[in-house]
């Protein structure tokens, strides 16, 4: 580090034409010899992932509890992160369920899990839920980010209409409500994404299509910035600038390529379900997206809707040629079973990609992961009978040195969703005295 007068300031931004490149945190935004400054650099986070239709449970759940569990067949691929992770069982969403509602388990469950409260079910303009858990995080660990949230997802249709019968598409396109009656658009362009991050000019869809077809790179508008600002900084911090506009650009590439493929960027939702490889690559852009969001500090709240309740989508690159919420009505039939658990594994690998990108970027005195809390899971367990209890859980990171993981905690029987959910703000200093049906904390958590 070089040691001079003056730091760099935190909010520091590399500008250019239509792009305002915030930087990841660095030595030289730290005062010369302050530790307690260095001590204090890692922000808070919270971050939330949804998987639809629930999971085969008999593969899912570890039978183990307590530290040193087995980790079960679908949660498998996670074993490199198992101190990183805290499996929760025995959770329950009441508020997801029927409740004189008659059916529709599919939009209650998208329209409930961040909510803690009963949708109303209305076909029209007129729907309620609640404010979710990441919009209340949003008030407090988005107040100085440029983004106080983001709302990610792969799925991509209207919010009015009926989806299942009698409630509003709002309830399954979306997981975060920023008040009762207002759910909050969820980003499925990863190129819109990008470029909103980067504080790229609003464009139409002819006018990213003309991007793509250019190549144009956001990142060569700041190139002379970018130079400028690397002659002020020590060895080890223009490591981190070079490593950081190296994973932006190999971003920018992928988008680009997969836009040449299939015009990705105007219409995720018409691409067929099931082709090998997009919605792999799609949801690791929309990871990747995330990622950089934290390393840049624009936002410390994120949702992502990997996938949408009582999808169709087939994967074809497991070989599995039956729709998810097909299998997910599976009457116990083994095959079909099998071919659940392949697809829950799937997802989990998708999670662990995250996890590993997460780990590898530098934080303050640790890594991404080591600083944030990720709530991985569904709020349906089984979908044969759409039961909305033992819902399949996972927390992961380490929230700041405030959560202990590599362990299965076992909670009373129907405990619900929303303790873990009040619990988890605890750890990164939201207050809520109650929340939805909350009846207190998970104290093992």
């Amino acid at each position: 580090m070089i040691v001079t007068g003056k730091s760099l300031p935190r909010r520091t931004f590399l500008r250019g034409a239509g792009a305002a490149l915030a930087l990841p945190f660095l030595d030289a935004m730290v005062p010369a010899l302050s530790a307690a400054a260095r001590a204090a650099a890692p922000a808070r986070r919270l971050g939330f992932v949804y998987v639809p239709n629930g999971v085969n449970w008999m593969r899912w759940t570890p039978e183990q509890a307590g530290a040193g569990f087995e980790l079960s067949p679908s949660l498998l691929p996670l074993e490199p992160f198992r101190d990183d992770l805290v499996v929760v069982s025995e959770l329950r969403s009441r508020p997801a369920e029927a409740l004189g509602d008659g059916s529709g388990d599919h939009a209650r469950a998208s329209g409930a899990w961040l909510t803690g409260v009963h949708p109303k079910k209305t076909e029209g303009g007129d729907y309620r839920a609640g404010k979710t858990v990441d919009q209340f995080a949003a008030d407090v660990l988005g107040a100085d980010t440029q983004f106080p949230s983001l709302q990610l997802a792969i799925d991509d249709v209207g919010m009015l209409g009926g989806c299942e019968p009698g409630y509003a598409c709002a309830y399954q396109n979306t997981l975060s409500w920023r008040t009762p009656t207002t759910p909050m658009p969820m980003l499925t362009n990863p190129r819109v994404v990008f470029e909103r991050l980067l504080g790229g000019d609003a464009r139409t869809p002819e006018e990213r299509r003309a991007l793509a077809r250019s190549q144009a790179s956001l990142l060569d508008s700041i190139l002379q910035e970018t130079q400028r600002l690397r002659r002020r900084l020590g060895g080890a911090d223009r490591l981190r600038l070079d490593g950081y506009l190296a994973g932006i650009r190999e971003l920018e590439e992928r988008i680009a390529k997969l836009e040449q493929q299939g015009d990705l960027a105007l219409s995720p939702a018409d691409l067929p379900a099931g082709i090998p490889d997009s919605f792999e690559e799609h949801v690791k852009l929309m990871f990747d997206l995330q990622v950089l969001a934290y390393q840049a500090d624009l936002s410390r709240v994120t949702t992502f809707l990997m996938s949408r309740e009582a999808t169709q989508r087939t994967y074809g690159q497991l070989g599995i040629a039956d729709p998810h919420h097909g299998l997910s009505h599976h009457a116990y039939d083994p095959v079909k079973l099998a071919k659940l658990a392949r697809i829950d594994t799937f997802h989990v690998t998708l999670f662990g990609y995250y996890l590993d990108r997460l780990r590898a970027v530098e934080d303050g005195d640790g890594s991404l992961l080591d600083h944030l809390l990720i709530l991985y899971g569904s709020c349906m367990c089984d979908g044969q009978i759409h039961s909305h209890s033992k819902l399949p859980t996972l927390v992961a990171g380490r929230g700041g040195g405030r959560m202990r993981g590599g362990r299965h905690i076992v909670c009373a029987e129907d405990t619900p969703l929303t303790n873990l959910q009040l619990s988890l703000l605890e750890k990164v200093d939201v207050r809520l005295g109650r929340f939805g049906d909350s009846t207190g904390r998970v104290a093992e958590l």
